[in-house]
């Protein structure tokens, strides 16, 4: 197979030795603003659900729309991979991050999230405003027909294509789980895919792959909800790719400030009226509570 560069973590930064001051600063800035969350990998780590970029990731080589296109045998090693992985994102549950954020949403004090996240665990949390950027795990389409179907519809048809393949891979040890519904699997040769039950077309999940665009409509919504925001709050995302830096970009440019809260650096530092470097999971839930308190009071 066609190798391709692999995704390096960010470098090793210290967090910031004051969280809850940090937390302070946050719900301070964030007091009385209209704020939308755009959120990144790094916000679901703590459900268990590996990344690319946090400082000690181990380098990954994703496949890339080109690879996924190239061949039937690209896509047979995708979707073997993915019969493993994607039962882990779907047991996933959501951490205190995404609970602040929803919360955050229930009193009025944010006004949705965009996320680069194809986890689901926002709506699992309980947001009710979300807007997936890069898509979702839980679909798949139709490269030919674009008919959507569920990713457990799909599990029905592999598992009955390949009758006792998940017990024969997982009785040979643990299974390393990658980001994006994926698992670490080499021995792939004997898996056998299966086409759109409307069509007999390939079958892609519903999300954006590396070196893929999001759908312009999406971007465009994207772009409404910033302007409707009064600030923008950046969590969990190291911003490497542009799809979220444009955001970020954009913000600024139109003066609405810009909170960041990540381990490691991010593409976005230097537009950032705030950087916290520490874990999404003990930061947001400290400001939320404080947020709550000012408006309470």
């Amino acid at each position: 197979m066609r190798s391709v560069a692999a995704w390096t973590p960010a470098p090793p930064t210290a967090p910031d030795p004051d969280p809850v001051g940090r937390s302070r600063e946050l719900a301070q800035l964030l007091a009385g603003r209209r704020t939308l969350a755009l959120t990144g990998a790094g916000l679901s780590t703590p459900s268990g659900i590996p990344d690319y970029r946090s400082p000690g990731s181990p380098a990954r080589t994703p496949m890339t729309i080109d690879m996924f296109l190239s061949s039937a045998d690209f896509q047979r090693h995708y979707w073997a991979r993915n019969h493993l992985g994607w039962r882990h994102m779907d047991a996933s549950e959501p951490n205190a991050a995404h609970r602040a954020l929803a919360e955050l949403e229930d009193a009025g004090l944010i006004t949705g999230v965009l996320t680069q996240n194809v986890d689901m665990l926002h709506l699992k949390a309980g947001s009710r405003r979300v807007l997936d950027l890069h898509g979702s795990y839980g679909r798949v389409v139709c490269l030919q027909c674009g008919h959507r179907m569920s990713r457990h519809r799909l599990d029905e048809a592999l598992e009955a294509a390949n009758p006792g393949f998940r017990e024969r891979v997982v009785g040979r040890g643990t299974i390393e789980v990658a980001p994006d519904a994926d698992a670490v699997l080499d021995d792939t040769a004997d898996f056998v895919t299966v086409g759109c039950p409307v069509c007999g077309g390939t079958l892609k999940p519903d999300i954006v792959y590396f070196g893929e665009v999001a759908p312009k409509d999406v971007v465009t919504q994207a772009f409404s909800m910033v302007d409707d925001a009064d600030a923008l709050l950046v969590a969990g995302s190291s911003l490497t790719v542009m799809s979220g830096l444009r955001f970020v970009r954009y913000a600024a440019k139109h003066g609405k400030p810009v909170v960041i809260v990540n381990r490691g650096g991010t593409r976005g530092d230097d537009l950032a009226t705030l950087k916290i470097d520490h874990r999404c999971e003990i930061v947001l839930p400290a400001a939320t509570e404080l947020l709550q308190e000012s408006v309470e009071n």
